[in-house]
This record gives C-alpha cells, sequence and structure tokens, in this order.
C-alpha cells in the first residue's frame, strides 16, 4: 500500500510540474469566454469572388467552383500555409495480424496494419518510417460499417488500451496518458471506445510522432527527408500538411475491408490533429465527413483580427507545423490571399463539424464561426439547405452541413464532446 500511495503522490508532483508546460505550449489558461454571436466578417476575401490567385472570374454555380476555384484554393493554400503534397503517393502493407478477436467486451475484433507510404515529388519518391494502425471493428453488423480515422496525441497503447498492442508496456498504458487525462479531459488518449462501438462505427487510431515527429528539429529533418524532390524550401510541407496526408494513407490500408463502408470515412482530430483532419479532408474526396475539434490557428480559426493564437506565436512555438511561407506572415495576416475560411469551403458540401469550448479562447472559436460563415456560400452553391443553419455559437445542429459545437470548459476532450461528435456522424453517415 505505501508504495502505490509513494506512486500515486509522484504522478500528481509530476502532473502539477508539467502543467505549465502542456498551457503555455497547447493551449494558454484563461478567463475569459467565447463572445456568442460575434460581430460580421469583414475583410475576409470573399470565397467566391474574382480575382482569386490563379482564378479571375468570379464563381456562380457548382461547376465554376469545380472546375476552376477548388483547384485554385488547393494551390494557394499550399503556396501560402500547409507546404505542397506529394505529386503522388502509395503504400506497402508490411503487416496485418488480428490481435484479438473477441476484443472490448466481446464487441470488436482488434487488429494491426503496419504499412509504409511512399511520398513522390517530382521524380523522387521518399518512404515513410512504419505507420502502425489500430483497427477496431463491431463484430455482427449488418453489412459495412463507416470508420472514424483518429489520430492521437498519446501512445496507441494508451489509445487503445489493449496488452496486444506492439509496445505496449506490461504494467500499462504509462504516466504521460495520465498527466494528459488530468490536463484535457478524460478522453484526451483514450475515446469511448464501448459508445463508439455500440453505435454501430470502427475505428482506426495512429499515432503521428511515430513516422513525423512532433518535435522542432527531428520533425524538420523527417519532413525533409519525406519531401526530396521538393526543392523549395518556403513551400516544404510541415507536419501538419504530412499528418493530413497519412489520413488518406490509413484509407488506402483498409480501403478494401469489405467490412468498411467506402462511403463512410470520416476523420477526427482534436487540437494540432482537427487541422490535419481538415487538410486531409481537402485534399481527398474519399472522406465523407470530418470532425474538427478546437483546430484554432492554422485549421478552421480565420488568421485575421483574431483574438488567443497569432500566427506569431504558432509558427515560433512550432516552427515544423507549417510551411517557412506561413511564418513569413506573422504580423501581417491581413497580407495573406486567403484564410481559413478557404480551407473549410474545400470539404464543401461534405459535413463538417467545428467543436469548441466557451473558455477556450486561445484557439478562438469566434473565429470557427466567422470562418464557417464565410465559407457558406459554397456549401449553398449545392442547394439553400446545405451548409450552415446557425449565426451564433449555439445552439448545436448536427444534422446541419457544416455544424458548430459549443460545450462550457476549456481546451480538451471531454465526456460531453464524443455524445455530440456520434450525434453528428449518425445524422450524416
Amino acid at each position: 500500500m505505501k508504495s502505490k500511495l509513494n506512486t500515486k503522490s509522484i504522478f500528481q508532483i509530476i502532473a502539477i510540474l508539467l502543467l505549465p508546460l502542456f498551457l503555455s505550449s497547447c493551449v494558454k489558461a484563461t478567463l475569459a469566454w467565447a463572445d456568442l454571436n460575434p460581430k460580421g466578417v469583414s475583410g475576409t476575401p470573399p470565397i467566391l469572388a474574382a480575382n482569386f490567385p490563379g482564378d479571375e472570374q468570379s464563381v456562380t454555380n457548382i461547376s465554376d467552383w469545380e472546375n476552376r476555384r477548388k483547384a485554385a484554393i488547393r494551390v494557394t493554400i499550399q503556396d501560402y500555409i500547409y507546404g505542397y503534397m506529394p505529386d503522388s503517393s502509395s503504400i506497402t502493407v508490411l503487416s496485418r495480424k488480428t490481435l484479438d478477436r473477441n476484443a472490448f467486451g466481446g464487441r470488436a475484433t482488434l487488429e494491426e496494419i503496419t504499412i509504409t507510404a511512399t511520398a513522390t515529388f517530382g521524380t523522387q519518391s521518399n518512404v515513410s518510417r512504419p505507420i502502425i494502425i489500430e483497427l477496431i471493428v463491431p463484430k455482427n453488423a449488418d453489412g459495412p460499417v463507416p470508420l472514424i480515422l483518429k489520430q492521437s496525441f498519446s501512445r496507441r497503447w494508451s489509445a487503445v488500451p489493449h496488452p496486444a498492442v506492439t509496445g505496449a508496456p506490461e504494467d500499462g498504458p504509462g504516466s504521460i496518458a495520465g498527466i494528459f487525462k488530468f490536463v484535457f479531459g478524460r478522453y484526451i488518449a483514450t475515446p469511448p471506445l464501448s459508445d463508439i462501438l455500440d453505435r454501430g462505427y470502427a475505428i482506426a487510431i495512429a499515432h503521428p510522432s511515430e513516422f513525423i515527429p512532433d518535435n522542432p528539429s527531428a520533425g524538420l529533418k523527417a519532413l525533409a527527408d519525406l519531401s526530396k524532390g521538393h526543392n523549395d524550401d518556403a513551400t516544404r510541407w510541415g507536419t501538419i500538411g504530412a499528418w493530413g496526408w497519412a489520413y488518406s494513407r490509413m484509407i488506402d490500408a483498409v480501403i478494401d475491408d469489405p467490412r468498411i463502408k467506402k462511403t463512410g470515412f470520416s476523420t477526427y482530430g482534436h487540437s494540432r490533429y482537427g487541422k490535419a483532419a481538415l487538410v486531409a479532408a481537402a485534399f481527398d474526396d474519399r472522406i465523407s465527413a470530418v470532425i474538427s475539434h478546437q483546430s484554432g490557428t492554422g485549421g478552421a480559426s480565420l488568421n485575421r483580427r483574431k483574438k488567443g493564437e497569432t500566427v506569431t506565436e504558432i509558427t515560433q512555438t512550432y516552427p515544423h507545423w507549417f510551411s517557412q511561407n506561413y511564418a513569413a506572415f506573422a504580423g501581417r495576416e491581413t497580407e495573406l490571399p486567403i484564410d481559413q475560411h478557404h480551407l473549410l469551403s474545400l470539404l464543401a458540401p461534405r459535413p463538417v463539424m467545428l467543436g469548441n469550448a466557451r473558455r477556450d479562447v486561445w484557439s478562438d472559436p469566434n473565429g470557427a464561426l466567422k470562418a464557417a460563415i464565410a465559407a457558406d456560400p459554397v456549401w449553398k452553391l449545392y442547394g439553400p439547405d446545405k451548409g450552415l443553419r446557425q449565426s451564433r455559437l449555439r445552439p448545436f445542429m448536427p444534422e446541419a452541413e457544416l455544424a458548430l459545437w459549443l460545450r462550457p470548459g476549456t481546451h480538451g476532450v471531454v465526456k460531453e464532446d464524443w455524445p455530440a461528435f456520434l450525434d453528428f456522424l449518425d445524422a450524416h453517415l
């Protein structure tokens, strides 16, 4: 008993000591509250207007959008924010194994797929480090099921607490997952797998840092190694782009699985992985829905006149996340020819949910609402009833193709979040 108490005390001390680090590097503590009714989107470049880079004519119909403007936006967000994606991509499956045929109380089959991904830039093909995917598929489903693709902050064995997961320690998931849970909520490490399975969804989980480290020096080196053939450092991709690309490679690994619904892929990500979830869908039309939770700067929130984290702060703290071009506009965001509503627009007319918390002003819920309002005209091209149905952060309307979720509290993934996520997916998938 004495040893257990000492271990618990040590854990609590570590958590307290690391709390300021987490708050300064992921999100800053705030006593501010997001305004439930922000005023307008003045100054944001109109999404369908003329004189967009690479597309000088205005957009008036779906054909204009699909055949001209969409491609021009994809080029421009690579030029100015995320860096360039590969010219072509493929995967090699290194192994595929069943870990447990009766996992999670007999609800599911747990499998593990290990792949490498090839990114080709020009004539140069580059092979990634191994990407290990934990795949959990509900048993006894009536036909193929939708699949949630998740990239996790925590190690895979913390996200999927099963002793057969490769790398899992004998004594449990380890203290880091516990610290993250203490700071950022009960579901920051492990999603509610039983609830997800009971709702009829499969889930695939990977830890992105295993193939592109979330570290400035190691991350930049891995990015350079994986993008040989792209010779412009200013537009070389950052980790957000590469992690988004990895979501698509996860789809490649399961696309032929008859248990998975081919029109039911959804990307889910929180914070930095919420940014990557949006980028993935912007470049991969196989993704049918997106849940981007508290993605903030470089994600769903506008760069212009925003509260919370600035382009200067995010690019200085995380120089490996974005292209050098994005960092070059720190302090002069209004000179960017694009903003984050252009990223959101690339997802239309697919359903998109933007999650927020009332006191998470650092990730700027109002900026996400303003971006959604500015992007909504693209959804409306596909029908007047499509897209956004709210002008405020509340109420949550899961049936809308462009929905905003706001709960009390701060940055993290808590008990209220996943029921809302699943309600949104139920409404659309």
